[in-house]
C-alpha cells in the first residue's frame, strides 16, 4: 500500500497481479472519496457469494441476492432476457456491472454461477422471462 491509502473499516483483498486485471484497485484505494465496497470482495467473500447464489430457491430470493450485491458491493447484477428470442438459458443476459475496484474474476464468476443456477432451476428462468413481459403485456 502507498502513503495515500485510506484506512478502511473492513479487510480488503490483495491487489491483482499486474496486467491480470483492470479493476483500478490502486486508483480506488488512493481516492478517499471513492466507493471502497468492491475492495472487500476477497477470495473467501467471493466463495461465500457464489455459495449464496447456489442456495437461491426462487425468483424472489434471486432478487434479494441482487439487492444484497447492490447494497454490499455497490454494483448492479442485471438479469434480463436478451434482445432476440430466448430458447435456452444462454439467451438470458447476466451481467455484473463494471465498478472501479471490482475484480474481473468476480465479474465473471458471479454471472456464471447465476447461469448454472438457472440451468438447474428452470422455473427461476421462466419467472425472469415472465417478469420481463414474456407474453407481451403492455
Amino acid at each position: 500500500m502507498n502513503d495515500t491509502a485510506v484506512n478502511l473499516p473492513f479487510p480488503i483483498r490483495t491487489e491483482c497481479p499486474p496486467g491480470a486485471c483492470v479493476c483500478g484497485y490502486e486508483r480506488v484505494l488512493a481516492d478517499p472519496q471513492a466507493d471502497h465496497r468492491p475492495l472487500a470482495i476477497d477470495r473467501r467473500q467471493e466463495q461465500n457469494l457464489l455459495a449464496r447464489i447456489e442456495r437461491v430457491s426462487d425468483y424472489e430470493d434471486l432478487k434479494h441476492v441482487q439487492a444484497l450485491i447492490r447494497k454490499n458491493i455497490g454494483a448492479e447484477l442485471r438479469i434480463e432476457p436478451g434482445p432476440n428470442e430466448v430458447r435456452t438459458v444462454r439467451g438470458i443476459i447476466i451481467v455484473l456491472e463494471e465498478k472501479p475496484g471490482l475484480c474481473k474474476k468476480v465479474r465473471q464468476s458471479v454471472p456464471a454461477a447465476v447461469r448454472r443456477l438457472l440451468q438447474e432451476r428452470p422455473e427461476i428462468a421462466y419467472a425472469i422471462l415472465d417478469a420481463h413481459d414474456l407474453f407481451g403485456a403492455p
